[in-house]
């Protein structure tokens, strides 16, 4: 199969011609195979796709045009109403991701104790001097003021869950730099939920050059140099 190991960008699919020779053809949106109502997306252009396989196979087949240029993936599920972010729930933000990142961190080091394979070595000794901070909040739904007071007593807690962040999503390439495509999958999953990440994203690019430094990241979430 001379398709076997030839790789297509999303949206497109290898085609092999009469001589077997492949290439990348646009992905036939209703060709794409059908999809749970869990799997729907948004796309930039407020419609529901079935999936990723019809927006991007959309989006390829509208290559070269405008509309093909501002279609990307918004957030996953149907498209709904997103309200508005205010300044103040934009300003609280970071309390509430900064919290569900640390909590993030110790689910995966509470699994580690079971299976191991979630955290690297040294990931988990960092997250273990965290686990083991009793003054540590259990997760769940907390006030503003109590999620203020938590990160101004245990500072140090909240340091290394938004680094950790940082450094899963800045991947393609490495560089210390986050892109709009390395924010994607982050953005899409959160948006349905909380409405400001978008907001909050567009804001931390402080000099606006359409790149997110570690700098302006931890900046955002009121990490100090």
């Amino acid at each position: 199969d001379p398709c076997r190991n030839f790789h297509c960008k999303r949206g497109k699919v290898c085609h092999a011609d009469k001589q077997g020779k492949p290439s990348c053809i646009c992905q036939d949106p209703a060709a794409c195979p059908s999809t749970k109502d869990y799997e729907h997306v948004c796309g930039t252009d407020n419609k529901t796709y079935d999936g990723t396989c019809q927006l991007f196979g959309t989006k390829c087949q509208l290559e070269g045009t405008k509309m093909g240029r501002q279609l990307h993936l918004d957030y996953m599920g149907s498209c709904k109403y997103i309200p508005h972010c205010t300044d103040y729930e934009v300003d609280q933000f970071p309390l509430r991701m900064r919290d569900w990142l640390k909590n993030i961190l110790m689910q995966y080091y509470e699994r580690d104790l079971e299976t191991s394979g979630f955290l690297t070595e040294k990931q988990r000794s960092k997250v273990k001097k965290i686990y083991q901070n009793n003054r540590r909040l259990v997760a769940g739904d907390h006030a503003v003021e109590l999620l203020l007071h938590d990160f101004e007593k245990n500072y140090h807690m909240y340091v290394y869950p938004v680094h950790w962040q940082f450094h899963q999503l800045d991947q393609h390439p490495v560089d210390r730099l986050l892109t709009h495509s390395e924010l994607a999958p982050l953005r899409a999953s959160l948006v349905p939920m909380e409405h400001c990440i978008t907001r909050f994203f567009h804001e931390c690019d402080g000099d606006q050059d359409k790149f997110i430094a570690l700098k302006e990241w931890c900046h955002c979430f009121g990490i100090k140099e």
